[in-house]
């Protein structure tokens, strides 16, 4: 096993990410992006084992989750990203996005492509305004969360994260991670979620781009993944068997292959 090491990196406007370093000098620079129920912890496995290929890898706790300052007021959640990029001096990086953090780096990918070097979107969605009454339901869950607390919210969703061959210590881990949302960013990141539908802007999407999906998906699921991969030019997908949403905590192995797998097949 390769040596490396981690610590707590700030961006100015107080984002904060858990980096990981090679023991060599790194082959190129990887930011991942956590679901709305997790954090920067959510992507640590894999990113340790991204470091160890070779990678200087940056986990990111968005605005509100893990360490990262909460925000008040609205907060342009893409912009945010890439402001951290821009003053950490990070770009052009290679963006890993699970589940909502993947809509975001469908965004940035976009609205930015010189900052994005390569996408990967795992278990991730077009967002939830393609239909009116996923976007409410989004909305609802803030309420969910202020109305029941984030240990009961976690409680009642997190075993929809993981597949039914997950062993009891993931299952623990992603309930844990969820009871820790605070409801200040999780507000933020759910109306990201029911404002934004990627469909008209994914087959302008010019970085390279792999689609992971858990074959056991039941929340975003495999069809959303398919489409994703069907719409983005060039892009690849590949299913991850017996995981479910949560595949980057529930499989890091077999995840971190699948992104060394498509790093080592790029120009």
């Amino acid at each position: 096993m390769a040596h490396t090491t981690h610590s707590r990196l700030r961006a100015p406007d107080g984002t904060s990410f858990v980096e990981f370093l090679p023991e060599q000098r790194p082959t190129r620079t990887v930011v991942l992006l956590h679901g709305i129920g997790g954090s920067a912890h959510s992507c640590t496995d894999v990113a340790q084992r991204l470091a160890e290929y070779g990678a200087r890898a940056l986990a990111w706790d968005a605005p509100g989750y893990g360490r990262s300052r909460d925000p008040f007021g609205d907060v342009d959640l893409v912009e945010s990203l890439a402001g951290s990029i821009t003053a950490l001096r990070l770009g052009p990086v290679d963006l890993v996005g699970t589940s909502w953090g993947g809509v975001i780096a469908t965004c940035l990918a976009h609205h930015r492509p010189e900052m994005v070097r390569s996408l990967v979107l795992a278990d991730s969605t077009r967002g939830s305004a393609t239909d009116p009454a996923k976007a409410a339901a989004m909305r609802a869950r803030v309420t969910e969360l202020e109305n029941l607390g984030p240990e009961q919210f976690a409680a009642r969703r997190a075993g929809r994260l993981v597949s039914p061959h997950a062993q009891d210590a993931v299952g623990v881990r992603v309930r844990q991670q969820m009871a820790r949302v605070r409801v200040p960013g999780y507000r933020v990141a759910a109306e990201f979620m029911a404002g934004t539908d990627t469909s008209a802007v994914l087959p302008q999407i010019t970085a390279p781009t792999l689609v992971v999906v858990g074959e056991d998906d039941v929340v975003t699921g495999v069809p959303e993944s398919r489409l994703l991969a069907a719409r983005i030019p060039g892009a690849g997908l590949t299913v991850l068997p017996r995981a479910g949403h949560a595949a980057i905590t529930e499989v890091p192995g077999e995840f971190t292959d699948a992104v060394t797998e498509f790093w080592d097949g790029l120009p």
